[in-house]
């Protein structure tokens, strides 16, 4: 079962009238449940990037992101973890995934010992969103000669302990992304050491992280659209919202047929690209839209506050000027005319 254009309808339908409960405790378990039942309706079932049809990928992922960011969070980790499985030769245990890849200076977790084809894992992986609702992840580890290795893990063991702190955004904070400790763990490795990041799929997955910033900010943007007078400066920040969207769909469209068309060479310059152009664009949202709306939504529309808070958390997936530093560089190296029309 792929992602039809009637599949991603139903998904947009399914989520139209998706909201968070109020209770912080409630949240991650109504998380856990909603991706669940995304997962049994099929609708976890995207294509491939660079299976010729990358640019349905990225709408379903727009269309999650546009609903809870929280939710986009969980399900764009399961979805990932599917296609990495998918690319590495990996069987998908049954259950709900997530991939937890985060290398933060001086937390990691190492392989301690092989056996029957499997291997035991001990230390303590950051950053670990949906930890208490998913039953397996994908988490990067170091091996014995500290190369970069994938391994998937069940959860439900003996060895795998999820903690409950260290998250204390307002932003995002359904997702509990709290550090999971292991300690002698059971796990099988997927693709060799350092494949995870060789991989072509890696930047294919770091592009589609554009769409989903795409689709918060298109969510955020129909506040403006929908629900304002006709106010010329009001409609003046409309213009502005309108081309910054307009240029960043073009973007994401561009890097979907590129990647479709090469779907076996490099895409880190146009993964990068893609990614500096879109977080551009979300940026000149957020600020046009507070500026047009004023505090009235951020202070009584509760859906709104919540995603003008994940939003800005969100999009700190992207590093900012060192990212854009890696663009300059890779420009730099290259010998093709960048910029012919």
């Amino acid at each position: 079962m792929t992602m039809t254009q009637d599949r991603l309808l139903a998904l947009r339908d399914l989520l139209r009238d998706f909201e968070l409960p109020l209770e912080h405790a409630h949240q991650g378990p109504f998380l856990g449940a909603a991706l669940r039942q995304l997962r049994d309706d099929g609708l976890d079932r995207l294509p491939l990037p660079g299976g010729g049809d990358t640019l349905r990928r990225w709408q379903a992922l727009a269309t999650v992101a546009g609903a809870d960011l929280s939710l986009l969070k969980l399900y764009e980790g399961h979805t990932d973890a599917l296609a990495i499985l998918a690319e590495l030769d990996g069987d998908a245990l049954p259950g709900t995934w997530a991939v937890w890849a985060a290398e933060p200076p001086g937390v990691s977790v190492r392989i301690d010992t092989r056996e029957d084809g499997q291997v035991r894992i001990s230390g303590s992986k950051a950053w670990c969103s949906g930890a208490a609702v998913v039953e397996h992840a994908l988490v990067t580890v170091k091996d014995e000669q500290q190369r970069s290795q994938l391994v998937a893990v069940t959860l439900a063991q003996p060895g795998v302990s999820v903690g409950s702190g260290g998250w204390n955004a307002v932003g995002m904070a359904a997702t509990h992304s709290v550090t999971v400790d292991f300690d002698n763990a059971l796990a099988r490795c997927v693709g060799g050491p350092e494949e995870y990041l060789q991989r072509p799929g890696f930047w294919h997955g770091g592009a589609g992280i554009a769409a989903c910033w795409y689709g918060a900010a298109s969510r955020l943007a129909s506040y403006l659209r929908y629900g304002h007078s006709d106010d010329p400066h009001a409609m003046a920040h409309l213009g502005a919202v309108d081309a910054a969207l307009a240029g960043a769909a073009g973007a994401l469209r561009e890097c979907a047929g590129w990647i479709d068309e090469h779907p076996a060479a490099p895409s880190e310059l146009a993964a990068r690209r893609v990614r500096a152009q879109v977080e551009g664009a979300v940026e000149a949202v957020q600020w046009h839209v507070g500026r047009a709306l004023g505090a009235t939504p951020f202070c009584r529309d509760r859906r709104f506050a919540r995603l003008a808070a994940d939003l800005p958390v969100f999009l700190r997936q992207s590093h900012g000027e060192r990212d854009l530093a890696h663009l300059g560089l890779h420009l730099k190296a290259g010998h093709e005319e960048a910029w012919a029309l």
